[in-house]
């Protein structure tokens, strides 16, 4: 399927990012969060990006996840490092091979950006605006991957540092964007007095609605005219159902669409909304089991992370008393931290760790599946095949709640 522009959400987030609305502070700072998969990253490179540079505007876009191998305050300064040495008059060239640039009379080394002995992020932010002879936007896609090390949290206190210097009253020098795919993660670069963005806000990325579904049923229609008219209503349904995820939704209509697919007279509207409840209950179903399969401490420590979010602390009193009712037992500190250790160490992770040692949910999706859980009085799961709290003496169980020796 060929990219489905957004470009009115652009031109609005163009125009916040220069200042040229009245209200709201984008140009201090956009934070965006959006689900995963819901075409975030695309509209930022595709939407946004474009956008910006039609604005007249230097635009470097760098995605933490792209490398998760690499330190995300190294990925940071190399995507600078790069757009420094485009805009200074560099030859084409890998990065690694280029020691240094020098603009306005001032050298820069470009590998050593953000390090000790070497220009601050500022420093070559700053010579890359009079390089470009431009405002430049930086665009940090998976923004709260940074917090997981002590260089990515150091790049975003000094791209804030940033801000403050190149910008003044009226004059953008410097624009901001920072996504995130899990909004309780991004929330901790703004919401303590010790985060880098202290004080701004995290704006809930608009998903696609039915203006895409329109659009996709057009092309259903181009292609297969015998389909027409599209029940839109149920369209928009499954695409709800799927989270408002376009790649789900276009697998689902491959197979609905497919010669190879037994709809048996059902039309592809509905089969694709039955696919989309069907993989909903699969999903649902895939966290129960992932839930029921650790130890009661485990249990009981993930949902206390799912009840209160950012304000999670492993280790208070009122954790170790939240994790003993549950258990059964008294629970210390030394069995909670090997219980978190070892939702950290499942694979994938259940459990994502700041480098200030803040603790969340990995997966968002979670979230979503407890609180609807909740509202229809289903929680916590129970597996019918067995108790939910192992006791002491039955084989195989571990004594979580008890000091270790």
């Amino acid at each position: 399927m060929s990219h489905y522009p957004r470009l009115e959400l652009a031109r609005e987030l163009t125009a916040a990012l220069h200042g040229r609305t009245l209200l709201g502070d984008a140009q201090n700072g956009l934070f965006l969060a959006a689900p995963r998969r819901t075409g975030k990253s695309t509209f930022l490179q595709a939407d946004l990006g474009p956008a910006l540079e039609t604005s007249g505007v230097t635009v470097i876009y760098v995605d933490l996840w792209a490398d998760a191998r690499r330190d995300p305050g190294a990925l940071i300064a190399d995507a600078v490092a790069k757009a420094l040495s485009r805009h200074a008059g560099v030859l084409s060239r890998a990065v690694k091979r280029i020691a240094s640039v020098t603009v306005a009379g001032v050298e820069i080394e470009l590998d050593k950006i953000g390090k000790v002995d070497g220009a601050t992020l500022t420093d070559a932010l700053r010579a890359l605006r009079e390089a470009a002879a431009a405002p430049v936007a930086l665009i940090v896609d998976e923004a709260q991957h940074a917090l997981t090390s002590e260089a990515g949290e150091a790049a975003m206190a000094a791209l804030k540092s940033a801000r403050d210097q190149l910008n003044r009253p009226g004059q953008v020098n410097l624009m901001l964007v920072m996504s995130g795919s899990d909004r309780d993660k991004l929330l901790r670069l703004v919401n303590t007095g010790g985060a880098p963005f202290y004080g701004s806000q995290i704006t809930r990325m608009p998903l696609l609605g039915r203006d895409f579904v329109a659009h996709l049923a057009g092309l259903v229609v181009a292609q297969r005219p015998e389909l027409a008219p599209v029940d839109l209503e149920t369209l928009h349904t499954a695409f709800e159902t799927f989270g408002s995820r376009p790649q789900f939704l276009m697998d689902a209509l491959g197979r609905a669409l497919s010669p190879l697919s037994a709809l048996g007279g059902m039309r592809f509207e509905h089969a694709l909304l039955e696919l989309a409840r069907e993989r909903q209950r699969a999903d649902e179903a895939q966290m129960e089991s992932d839930y029921l399969a650790l130890r009661p401490l485990e249990q009981a420590m993930l949902w206390r992370m799912l009840e209160l979010g950012a304000r999670f602390r492993p280790y208070d009193a009122d954790a170790l008393r939240f994790y003993s009712e549950r258990v059964g037992q008294p629970v210390k500190a030394r069995a909670s931290q090997l219980a978190l250790e070892s939702l950290r160490s499942r694979t994938p992770s259940i459990i994502w760790k700041s480098a200030r040692g803040e603790y969340a949910i990995d997966d968002a999706a979670m979230h979503r599946w407890y609180e609807q859980r909740v509202r229809e009085g289903r929680w916590p799961p129970e597996d019918p095949q067995r108790r939910l709290f192992a006791r002491e003496d039955e084989p195989g169980s571990f004594d979580w709640a008890a000091e270790p020796r």
